[in-house]
């Protein structure tokens, strides 16, 4: 089977993650990949992996007459049986013009489990509406990557009937339990045996960076002694909005920056348990990242992220920094029981395994994509 995904950028995010996954590990079907922007991160990791990868160039937020005409000749050229989208954009601009070079097979990618005005970009939103209005039309399947984006945008008016859920993906080989790379990281930032928690992602509105350090605060005025490493883009010391709040609380000697890392799976490892303090999401990878390494996680009540938890970790109202300080005290409570704790760490990466694995997720993309060929 050929098939051509085509995407709105290939930057460092959750949708171009998975992307790549599917791509790499997926040796069945023939991948091409166009980018409506630039190749970002993943476009020179994809053709390492062997895969085409072509970019339109588009500048942000517009569209122009030759992006549109590369594509389309792209399309006519390649000649995919299958055009898979991913994001609003992509689904609009992909989709229709892989309509109009005679692709009978265009499958959407839905990756956000929110369209609030306070959480999204105006354009995002009114985008995301367009797409609604003509879902009846262009795409043969619409796959989103959380239940709770199903519905989400079956309420905004999306084709009810072409609305299907394909939960990401991991590369379990990848993101594992690792009591090397934990006492490497450790030893290295000084932590000994002291209770240490973190929190993977971007510094981003929507990642709540402001409600992790509310809980930490309460936490540090129970006298608990504690450690928080933060790994992503923009969370180091140039960053001045955080400082303050850093230096507000009282936390710049529990807080340890580590800005963009590549070595996730390693701290990842080095964690006690993983934070997620997001007041968005649609189905936060890091969650489920944490867990296969063995990770508990705790979690704001935001897309799927309750569904990949399950029993094994804790789930606490968004913007609630007390709520979210009691269930990390809980969390330090049940570490106590060195057993019982290590049945849960086992637990965690055993719910990965059987649920969100990157082998079932191809196994869906392939079934989807096949059935709809045969209709």
């Amino acid at each position: 089977m050929n098939v051509m995904h085509i995407i709105t950028d290939l930057n460092d995010g959750g949708a171009e993650a998975v992307l790549y996954r599917l791509c790499d590990s997926d040796k069945i079907v023939k991948h091409h990949v166009v980018s409506l922007m630039n190749e970002g991160k993943y476009g020179a990791l994809l053709r390492d992996a062997g895969v085409q990868v072509f970019c339109l160039n588009m500048p942000r937020g517009r569209i122009t007459p030759g992006g549109l005409w590369r594509l389309w000749q792209l399309l006519r050229q390649i000649h995919p049986q299958v055009v898979q989208t991913w994001m609003y954009h992509a689904d609009l601009i992909g989709g229709v013009i892989a309509r109009l070079a005679g692709v009978k097979q265009v499958f959407w990618g839905i990756r956000h489990s929110t369209l609030d005005t306070e959480k999204s970009r105006r354009s995002t939103i009114w985008v995301a509406r367009l797409c609604a209005r003509i879902s009846s039309r262009i795409p043969s399947t619409i796959i989103c990557c959380a239940q709770k984006a199903l519905e989400v945008h079956r309420d905004l008016g999306y084709a009810v009937d072409k609305l299907r859920v394909i939960p990401n993906g991991y590369d379990l080989v990848r993101f594992r339990v690792d009591g090397d790379a934990r006492a490497q990281l450790r030893a290295e930032w000084g932590v000994g045996n002291r209770w240490l928690l973190g929190m993977v992602g971007r510094f981003d509105p929507l990642k709540d960076h402001k409600n992790l350090l509310n809980a930490l605060a309460v936490i540090k005025n129970q006298g608990v002694d504690f450690g928080c490493v933060l790994a992503g883009r923009d969370l180091d010391r140039n960053n001045a909005q955080l400082m303050t709040w850093l230096a507000e609380h009282n936390l710049t000697s529990e807080v340890r920056l580590l800005g963009q890392r590549t070595d996730i799976p390693d701290v990842m490892n080095a964690l006690d348990v993983h934070v997620l303090s997001s007041s968005s999401e649609a189905f936060p990878n890091v969650v489920a990242e944490a867990m296969a390494c063995g990770t508990p996680a705790v979690v704001t009540d935001v897309g799927d992220a309750a569904v990949i938890v399950g029993e094994v970790g804790w789930v606490v109202p968004p913007k609630d920094p007390e709520a979210l300080a009691d269930a990390l005290l809980r969390a330090h409570a049940a570490m106590q029981s060195g057993v019982a704790w290590q049945a849960r760490c086992i637990a965690a990466r055993g719910r990965v395994q059987d649920h969100f694995s990157l082998e079932r997720m191809i196994e869906s993309y392939h079934l989807v994509w096949q059935q709809e060929q045969s209709h």
